[in-house]
């Protein structure tokens, strides 16, 4: 079994900045790639962005250049640091870990971006 708790999010004025962190624990082996995703009220699921166990990255469009993803592998943690925070990057950001074609979710963390 595999527990995912995101810490982090809070409320921010725009062009703030947030770092999100989630701490994996379980099975959860060695080989695996975790992610941050978002869901905005009344929107879908989106990603925002991954890493890899081999710390290979991925972004998507939308915070992409205003956020950097990390991991440490010791502490079984991925970080989510973002700039540069708009509005619309108001939502609830899920931590995800991918193993062996499983998929895990946090319960996630609020970001709001308000003045």
């Amino acid at each position: 079994q595999v527990q995912l708790v995101e810490s982090g999010g809070d409320l921010v004025q725009p062009g703030g900045s947030l770092r999100l962190s989630c701490v994996a624990s379980g099975s959860i082996g060695t080989i695996n790639t975790m992610g941050w995703y978002r869901q905005a009220p009344g929107k879908e699921r989106e990603l925002v962005a991954r890493i890899t166990a081999a710390g290979i990255t991925n972004y998507a469009d939308s915070l992409k250049g205003r956020c950097t993803i990390s991991r440490d592998n010791a502490k079984n943690t991925v970080y989510l640091q973002m700039n540069s925070l708009k509005p619309e990057d108001t939502a609830v950001y899920y931590c995800q870990l991918v193993r062996y074609g499983f998929l895990y979710w946090g319960k996630g963390t609020l970001v709001t971006v308000s003045s």
